[in-house]
Parts: C-alpha cells; sequence; structure tokens
C-alpha cells in the first residue's frame, strides 16, 4: 500500500476518523526518509540512500482492511500518516547516534501504553526493506518508508490522544477526532 501526501500530518494536528470506517486502529512505527533516487538498491549499499528516520502513526481502517482485496482505502485516508517530531540525522562514521536495529517504539493512549516493541524484533530490517521497496518502484528524495509496526495494534476513538514515540527520535501526539 501507499500513503499519499494529503495521509501526512505532523504533531498536534488532529486524525480524522473516517466516516466509512467503525474500527480504526493506531501502528506505532519507525519511519525512514530518502535522501536520493534509489532504484535496485542493495540492502548493503541502503544506508548512502537514507536521510534520517522519524516517527510515523501507521492509523488503518481495520474495518476496510479486512473487507476489500487492496488496503488503500484502509490505509491512504486523510489524516492516516501522523509524522515527527523531526528527522533524525545519522552521523556518517559514527557508532554513536540512532540504532535503526535497536530501537523501542512505544504508543500511548490518553497516556496509557497500548503498544511497546523493539525494531530488533521487525520482519525486515531496514535495509532489506529498502532494497525490497527499491525493486519495485523508485524512491525519490523525501520518500518515507513505514517500517512496521510490534504487537499491540488497537482502536482509537474520537475524543482520544495517540502518542507515539521511538528511543533515540522522540515522541508526539495527535487529537482523534470524527468530524
Amino acid at each position: 500500500f501507499l500513503k499519499p501526501n494529503t495521509a501526512v500530518i505532523g504533531p498536534d494536528a488532529p486524525v480524522v476518523l473516517p466516516p466509512w470506517s467503525r474500527e480504526v486502529h493506531y501502528e506505532g512505527e519507525l519511519a525512514v526518509v530518502i535522501k536520493s533516487l534509489a532504484k535496485d538498491v542493495d540492502a548493503a549499499d541502503a544506508a548512502r540512500v537514507i536521510l534520517g528516520y522519524t516517527v510515523a502513526n501507521d492509523v488503518s481502517a481495520r474495518d476496510r482492511q479486512g473487507e476489500e482485496a487492496t488496503w488503500v482505502r484502509a490505509k491512504a485516508f486523510d489524516t492516516s500518516c501522523p509524522l515527527g517530531p523531526w528527522i533524525e540525522i545519522p552521523e556518517p562514521g559514527s557508532d554513536d547516534g540512532f540504532d535503526p536495529a535497536r530501537a523501542v517504539i512505544r504508543t500511548r493512549v490518553d497516556g496509557a501504553v497500548v503498544q511497546e516493541g523493539t525494531t530488533a524484533d521487525m520482519i525486515t530490517p531496514v535495509p532489506e526493506l529498502i532494497a525490497l521497496v527499491s525493486r519495485i518502484f523508485t524512491l525519490l528524495p523525501g520518500d518515507v518508508i513505514l517500517t512496521g509496526t510490534p504487537a499491540g495494534v488497537g482502536e482509537i476513538r474520537a475524543g482520544q490522544r495517540v502518542e507515539v514515540g521511538v528511543e533515540g527520535i522522540g515522541r508526539f501526539s495527535n487529537p482523534v477526532v470524527r468530524r
């Protein structure tokens, strides 16, 4: 699935629940921001196309995801991709910075921890994910790849606030509304 530009919002912007869904879930994730044109990148060379990392909430209309052959409507609706709070840019040649292979991802709803896991448990590590995606389509500067969510996804409702954080990067939150 792909998320259009209209899905992206920043910290504190409201996640607007779509009127055609009654079951929308949070999915805290690590996101990778691409810095240069990337096509058919080998996993061993993936670092050269990474600008940095940020935090994402892959908001998903779970009822539609289960009912429809493709996940386009379930994953691509407006406001379904909160990102932030900034891009953590690794310093070239430094081992002291953010490690995308060992970061804790934590999601809170109304202050209560509802999801916690580590990127060490990801099905596909970041370099392999970039290699896979870049074989399907060309990545452009500014493209963002969401890397997958730990166990514990769950429903959100209007009036709640969802906070997603990745240790070593930061965290942000968004109110949830229905219009």
